[in-house]
């Protein structure tokens, strides 16, 4: 059982020709339960700021208005992912397993990623490549 995790959440665009990535968050949780809620805590994060409640004081009289039906509907898939219990579980058992997890979604001018990893398996992996490296 891994018992540490490096969870972090890019979003990724293009930028004078050249793909470019934005750091949104990083944590590095403790358990695994916690990885989880950060990944989900950071998709409502996001899908909040990209799809506001029209009603919310914060914001203007009419400064919100809905995007066609051809538009990604990336808040809506960020949601759907954060309500699968299914989904929550095939991301659990990755991790656990010692795999690296990258959900991303994109719409015309964005690519969200959500990325976790387990620490212990990052240890591994470079003691592995040191082990493996010959000694000139």
């Amino acid at each position: 059982m891994h018992d540490e995790f490096l969870c972090h959440v890019t979003a990724y665009g293009i930028c004078g020709g050249q793909r470019i990535g934005v750091p949104l968050g990083t944590y590095r949780a403790p358990t695994l339960a916690l990885a989880l809620w950060w990944m989900r805590d950071r998709a409502s994060w996001i899908a909040e700021r990209l799809d506001p409640h029209p009603d919310n004081p914060l914001f203007p009289p009419n400064s919100i208005a809905p995007v066609a039906d051809t538009v990604p509907d990336v808040p809506g898939v960020l949601r759907a992912w954060c309500g699968d219990a299914g989904q929550q579980e095939l991301v659990a058992d990755e991790l656990a397993a010692g795999r690296l997890v990258r959900i991303a979604i994109s719409d015309d001018t964005t690519e969200y990623e959500l990325l976790a990893e387990s620490v212990d398996a990052l240890r591994m992996q470079r003691f592995g490549h040191a082990l493996s490296t010959p000694a000139a």
